[in-house]
């Protein structure tokens, strides 16, 4: 055979080789942005240049969690040691409003001071199994990081648990320097408690077998609760909104129609007092921004 009849072969046999070889590595340009969420599949780095977040003036009835948070971010953001943080409780209260809101008081402090400000990461719960690559970006990428994972739980036969205990403390090379994970649940223990009652009930040892899966949340140096608002509090939070807005409405007419709201939604929390100012500065025509 001459040259040209090995052409086609050789042309298919280029085209398989090309096929199996693994794809080139993303380049993640950690200097985008100061905040990004990481996509697993394909792997990447998304810029965010707007961050979805209320500034921390605005968040009431959390002073003592506010304070201990921005303590330990701060004390992260300067080298120092810091503390994996998890924040449980009850649904709208403010848990991952108030660690955006953490991320951007402390580079504002930072900047006043001519430091380097942190970068904000979000990892979705779905691409938990991809978070060692991701530590590994991060380690690389230079720069020190919040490792943010909101609304974390885990159901039954879900071994995705076992992967994060391991990278938050007991994995052999342990949590790098530049990076801090926070996360937010509303379950305390990460799982729910009929889950747990359940593991006692079946397991042949029941203390093992419910020891293996809590010890998750003990991986976290910091546990903040957040439970139900006061009405007063929630008062203090539609006010806020409504001053910080300039919501066109008088007190009383304002706290009647915010009481209202929290009662058809059956809960008084951060979340249902944005839901109502939002409602509100709809129907009075004002933009919010």
């Amino acid at each position: 055979m001459n040259e040209r009849e090995f052409e086609p072969l050789l042309t298919r046999i280029a085209e398989a080789l090309e096929r199996l070889a693994p794809p080139p590595a993303a380049h993640h340009d950690m200097t985008a942005a100061d905040a990004f969420v990481w996509h697993a599949s394909p792997e990447y780095l998304e810029p965010i240049a707007k961050v979805n977040r209320v500034d921390i003036q605005l968040l009431r009835g959390i002073d003592q969690q506010q304070d201990i948070l921005l303590d330990n971010t701060r004390r992260f953001s300067k080298g120092f040691p810091a503390n994996n943080a998890l924040l449980w409780g009850a649904r709208g209260t403010g848990k991952s409003s108030l660690v955006k809101a953490a991320h951007a008081t402390i580079n504002a402090e930072s900047e006043k001071e001519g430091g380097a400000p942190m970068a904000l990461v979000e990892i979705h719960r779905e691409d938990i199994p991809s978070l060692p690559r991701l530590l590994q970006v991060l380690r690389d990428g230079g720069r020190r990081c919040i490792l943010f994972c909101d609304d974390l739980s885990f159901e039954n036969e879900d071994a995705t648990f076992k992967s994060l205990k391991a990278v938050l403390e007991g994995g052999i090379e342990g949590r790098p320097d530049n990076i801090i994970f926070y996360a937010t649940s509303n379950r305390r223990h990460l799982m729910p408690r009929m889950m747990i009652e359940n593991e006692r009930s079946t397991a042949i040892n029941p203390g093992e077998a419910v020891e293996e899966k809590v010890s998750l949340s003990d991986r976290f140096g910091l546990w903040l609760g957040f439970h139900p608002v006061t009405q007063d509090t929630y008062f203090e939070i539609i006010d806020g909104y409504a001053k910080q807005y300039g919501l066109k409405i008088d007190a009383e007419t304002l706290h009647a129609e915010a009481l209202e709201w929290s009662m058809t939604r059956g809960s008084r929390s951060g979340r249902v007092a944005w839901q109502f100012i939002q409602d509100l500065a709809g129907r009075l025509g004002q933009p919010l921004g």
